[in-house]
């Protein structure tokens, strides 16, 4: 049964349930899956797949809410893509239908006849939601209103016009003084051959009275200056502690209303069970939740679910509209659940299902060798297979690390000099003793290591070479994905050149000038790089058989004999 040829105006047709879609399409020859989705890394099930898709078919036919998802470049006004899901049940009497949900608002409302609600809707006429957050916004504009006042600028200027003038007189007293000075010490050498000691006596008491009357008058202007200063401060420091105390009283404000909502998200499992956000996050992760913990599409999904008896079958998410700036989103292209915000909430709420295993924790390269190309008394150079870890993780051991030291269980120092990520392959050096590890080490640093990558990128590239530089960070609220952040990314740059076009694919040439993680993934994918992904990544493009992305050439200083080495190894896609 294929899904993709579905009709493009919306069926009208009884409900089981509200909120309960039945599927439009054909899908007895669909298999059921027996587990659910392990919601933070998977392929959508065909049946989850043709759920979503009629989805999609609803979002392109549909005239219940107006939202500028961006897809359309002569619409004006602010463009925001979206992520949508889409939930395969089975209600009471066996029939199989879907469930759909947006994350967060959409159209600037919760409440949408097509999609199941939220977990609370803070929008809702006269909430405590939006009478909290109008007491916050009119303190907002008190904030700013006295911020922006002419009289804290006036008492911001006077300040600075009081040490400015101040600093001058005292620094202008201070120079007659020091001319004073000279001059009592020339009088005093001039004077002493010239008067009788009588004379000479009392023109030196002379001269130390003149002394005392310039520190006394610096003095005075010293005290003065202070205390027009100090009360030029005070006159300040009055209007800053009234916008500092509505700031805090607006910080007591908006955390009082958050704790307020949190307590409004409580979420349901499989066995029934209900718990709320709060103690979620506190259980699993010891911190409070993230804002917008709960809005997104699988957790509304599942509670729907729960609430009216449907039985959870498969889960999709995808992405609909224009990527963020930051992040890299493809136009309907499938994700798995976020991780900052979801995986503490879906820990809970799915107890009582039954989950497909989770993939990452499964070791796809157990049966590959670890191939040795190279070896001498300070080297080893190998071959890391797809799918392999450079180092152990916190729950899958197999590694190049590991691999090694079985082999060589003599080796005590690290031999870990650099890392490829789990999914790319290609050329890794080894350090046998600590002395090569730190010299190789350094020509990283110093950059006197060259590097090639090829990867195949899943589109047409319209430059043949050039730069990009693109800073880069973790994604807080979903690790490992990177982002580009101009503010705290870290900055990475990576050359490219075009080796040849292959069936609509770009065989292509990086070589890194940075060594950030996922910086090719990321660099390829993102809108303000390639803006096309490489061949199977399943982070910021789609999944294939594998990551076509392999370090095939490294140029170096042996850290001994100081020969400059090179290995290569052929694309093994």
């Amino acid at each position: 049964m294929d899904c993709v040829n579905l009709q493009t105006h919306r069926m009208h047709m009884p409900q089981v349930e509200q909120f309960f879609h039945l599927f439009r399409s054909d899908i007895s020859q669909l298999p059921v899956p027996e587990k659910f989705t392990f919601p933070f890394y998977f392929e959508p099930s065909e049946l989850a797949k043709c759920a979503a898709l009629e989805l999609q078919d609803y979002l392109n036919a549909q005239t219940d809410f107006v939202h500028n998802f961006g897809l359309d470049d002569a619409q004006d006004g602010l463009q925001i893509g979206k992520m949508f899901g889409v939930l395969v049940v089975k209600n009471s009497e066996g029939k199989l239908g879907y469930l759909a949900a947006v994350s967060g608002k959409l159209g600037g409302k919760n409440q949408h006849a097509f999609f199941v609600p939220p977990i609370f809707d803070m929008l809702t006429t006269n909430s405590f939601f939006l009478l909290e957050e109008d007491e916050i916004n009119q303190l907002n504009r008190s904030i700013e209103h006295l911020e922006e006042s002419e009289k804290l600028e006036n008492a911001k200027e006077f300040l600075k016009e009081c040490k400015s003038i101040y600093a001058e007189k005292l620094a202008s007293m201070r120079a007659l003084h020091k001319k004073n000075k000279a001059d009592r010490k020339y009088s005093r050498e001039a004077q002493k051959t010239v008067l009788n000691e009588s004379d000479y006596a009392e023109f030196i008491e002379d001269l130390i009275k003149q002394s005392y009357r310039d520190q006394h008058h610096y003095d005075v202007l010293k005290k003065e200056s202070q205390e027009q200063i100090l009360s030029a401060e005070e006159n300040l420091s009055k209007l800053v502690s009234e916008i500092n105390g509505l700031k805090d009283f607006r910080k007591k404000k908006s955390s009082e209303l958050q704790l307020r909502l949190f307590e409004q998200y409580q979420f349901l499992n499989a066995f029934g069970e209900k718990k709320d956000v709060l103690s979620i996050f506190k259980e699993k992760l010891a911190i409070q939740p993230p804002a917008g913990a709960g809005e997104c599409a699988a957790p509304k999904l599942l509670q729907y679910a729960f609430a009216h008896q449907l039985q959870p079958i498969a889960l999709a998410e995808f992405w609909w509209g224009k990527s963020p700036s930051l992040e890299v989103r493809k136009h309907k292209n499938y994700y798995p659940a976020c991780r900052g915000k979801c995986e503490p909430i879906l820990g809970h709420m799915l107890q009582g299902l039954k989950i497909d295993d989770n993939p990452m924790l499964q070791t796809v390269a157990i049966d590959v060798d670890l191939e040795i190309i190279y070896e001498d008394d300070d080297l080893l150079v190998i071959n890391k297979p797809s799918e392999l870890l450079s180092v152990p993780g916190i729950q899958v051991k197999d590694s190049v690390q590991t691999r090694i030291l079985e082999r060589f269980p003599e080796l005590q120092e690290p031999v870990i000099i650099h890392r490829l990520d789990m999914s790319t392959s290609g050329i890794m050096l080894l350090a046998k003793n600590k002395l090569a590890h730190q010299l190789i080490q350094d020509q990283f640093i110093q950059h006197t290591i060259e590097k090639r990558y090829t990867a195949l990128l899943d589109g047409l590239i319209p430059e043949k070479s050039g730069l990009i530089d693109l800073p880069l960070r973790v994604d807080l609220d979903d690790r490992p994905r990177q982002v580009v952040c101009y503010t705290h990314g870290k900055s990475a740059q990576t050359k490219y050149e075009i080796v040849q076009i292959e069936n609509n694919k770009t065989r292509i040439h990086f070589y890194p000038l940075t060594g950030r993680t996922h910086q090719l993934r990321v660099h390829s994918a993102h809108h303000l790089g390639l803006n096309t992904a490489i061949v199977g990544d399943d982070l910021y493009g789609n999944r294939a058989d594998r990551l076509h992305l392999h370090a095939g050439f490294i140029r170096f200083s042996h850290p001994t004999t100081k020969q400059r080495l090179t290995f290569e190894i052929a694309d093994p896609f």
